[in-house]
């Protein structure tokens, strides 16, 4: 049986249907620390396609986030539904990456790591929506991509045969290995977390997360990676590695200004169908 090595790249992000007044710094970036997090919901169905590869044809499956120490508590995760490996890179000079400088550092990590078949991660994150991160990785990696999977249908000699989504169809392709491969959530339904798993890993740790990381057993120490472990040039890394600048940050207050009662009845319908042409959000 072949073994593929299968690197998915994960990220916590803010959870946006509990966003406050306090999600943004002045500078326009994310205030991270002030808000819930939640695993970011796409790049769950990417560990399960990566855990489909192993299980299907053999292999194991690393996980890589990128951000601050509390983004072990998504590694964590991971390792609780049957990844073998975690590794999170948390380095000051890597605040405010836009997709550019998070995917340069993503790429850097895939190639320290080295030795894999597949990239896998979801086709964006809810806190930016840009679906960016993966094909620049991609493209800084020098491999090939495939957006949108829905199916692995086949792995072997060094090629895989995935079905992706066109929104409105399928289509079935191949690629040569190594490839990256963006995975939306009509691909498969993600594991719950695993008893025994959770009984392993709950007390692993990046050393970043105590105060005396000298305490930490091997066996639960989590690798923590800097800058410098993945040779990343800094003019490429942080806010001197994005071109992406915000210029304004508005509070837009929905406010609800009595209603309209549409009578059940064919005339009602062309109505309200009418006064949504007017208003484009038909048409």
């Amino acid at each position: 049986m072949s073994s593929y090595h299968s690197i998915v790249l994960v990220k916590q992000v803010p959870d946006t249907a509990n966003v406050t007044g306090s999600a943004m710094k002045e500078d326009g970036t994310i205030n991270r620390a002030a808000l819930p997090t939640i695993f970011n919901p796409e790049d769950l169905h990417a560990l399960e396609a990566a855990l489909e590869v192993k299980e299907r044809f053999g292999g194991t499956v690393t996980v890589v986030t990128m951000g601050l120490p509390k983004a072990a508590d998504v590694l964590r995760d991971c390792l609780y539904r049957g990844a073998d490996r975690a590794i999170l890179i948390t380095d000051r000079r890597a605040a405010g990456a836009d997709t550019l400088a998070t995917s340069y550092v993503l790429a850097q990590a895939v190639k320290t790591i080295g030795d894999y078949d597949f990239v896998f991660c979801g086709r964006q994150a809810i806190d930016g929506d840009t679906a960016q991160t993966g094909p620049q990785t991609a493209e800084k990696l020098g491999i090939p991509q495939i957006a949108y999977l829905t199916e692995i249908i086949d792995v072997k000699d060094g090629k895989a045969t995935l079905r992706r989504s066109l929104g409105n169809g399928w289509e079935t392709v191949s690629t040569t290995l190594p490839a990256l491969v963006t995975v939306v959530e009509e691909a498969n339904e993600p594991r719950p977390q695993a008893a025994i798993k959770v009984m392993r890993n709950k007390h692993k740790r990046v050393p970043s997360e105590v105060a005396d990381p000298s305490t930490l057993a091997p066996e639960d120490r989590l690798e923590q990676w800097s800058l410098d472990d993945i040779s990343a040039e800094l003019d490429r890394c942080g806010l001197a590695g994005s071109p992406t600048k915000v210029y304004r940050i508005e509070s837009i207050v929905l406010k609800k200004e009595g209603f309209v009662e549409v009578p059940a009845t064919e005339e009602g319908i062309r109505g309200l169908i009418s006064e949504l042409v007017k208003d484009r959000a038909l048409g």
